[in-house]
């Protein structure tokens, strides 16, 4: 071992070469035991790092976007104009529904698709997984009971439930490294829907590419104006949903300078736009019909 030799056996610059491989060896064990634990931890700890990685999914062929003409159907069948689902009839009803994703399986994105086609069917996506997650451990009061609490390790929006083509994919992956990555869009956030009462409401109509702008503002509309999700009185000191604070740095691009822009660009009762901004708390209960 070089540190019980005498100090008179190697002259100053061997001690510095032998110092500095040494470290070289613990810092590449240090850094091999870190990659390990990540691994055996099923992203635990690390879990954060997969969702910075931006994911761009496309179709081996080049097939025509998809109609959603069957998540459609479910939409209008089971969601009311508040965007409450009964979850206990599309239960019932869960073949209509694993058809619809056995659909987006088979037909990921053309790089054909219009960006519009493409943006409408990662939103589809996501609604429509979120759904299936629910009925399947439906009854249950609120989606972050079917998961831990442990943020990009162990929600119901880290599971890798979602099989799409070969491979599987969570929650997280279509919302942080797909559709946030892949499309500059900020009006995406009033209409991906976790199954929550603070949500947006969840729309009973399937988004698609020819119409999918008319769709989003109206989202937008409906959501800023939503007393149960934003109070826009007073003017000065609005009281308004948490996923402005999720996301702030979302709110700034897009043809939007703030959060209060945003909001003004679909409130019919305008707050200032140097309005201090409240949060309400975040109601986690599920979006279900009573």
């Amino acid at each position: 071992m070089w540190t019980m030799l005498p100090a008179f056996s190697l002259p100053q610059s061997a001690y510095s070469t032998v110092l500095y491989f040494s470290l070289m060896r613990v810092f590449s064990r240090l850094a091999l035991c870190g990659l390990l634990f990540c691994l055996t931890t099923s992203f635990g700890g690390c879990g954060y790092v997969r969702y910075l990685i931006p994911l761009d999914p496309k179709a081996k062929t080049d097939a025509p976007p998809l109609t959603h003409a069957a998540w459609d159907g479910l939409l209008k069948k089971y969601v009311n104009d508040q965007g409450l689902v009964n979850y206990k009839s599309l239960q019932a009803d869960s073949l209509a529904l694993n058809a619809y994703l056995q659909e987006l399986s088979a037909h990921l994105p053309s790089s054909s698709w219009t960006e519009t086609d493409r943006l409408a069917y990662w939103i589809n996506a996501y609604n429509a997984f979120t759904v299936q997650r629910i009925i399947r451990g439906y009854p249950v009061k609120s989606i972050k009971d079917l998961g831990g609490d442990k943020i990009f390790v162990n929600t119901p929006w880290d599971q890798h439930f979602i099989k799409l083509a070969d491979t599987r994919y969570s929650l997280n992956d279509i919302e942080h490294r797909i559709i946030r990555k892949k499309f500059d869009d900020n009006r995406i956030h009033v209409a991906l829907v976790c199954a929550a009462m603070s949500c947006p409401r969840l729309r009973n109509e399937a988004f698609t590419g020819p119409r999918l702008n008319e769709q989003l503002d109206s989202q937008g509309r409906d959501f800023v104006n939503n007393p149960a999700k934003n109070k826009l009185t007073p003017p000065d000191k609005p009281q308004v949903s948490s996923i402005f604070n999720f996301y702030p740095k979302d709110f700034t691009k897009n043809g939007s300078t703030s959060v209060q822009d945003f909001i003004n660009r679909y409130a019919t009762q305008k707050i200032k736009p140097d309005a201090t901004l409240n949060y309400l708390t975040y109601d986690w209960s599920l979006n279900v019909q009573q």
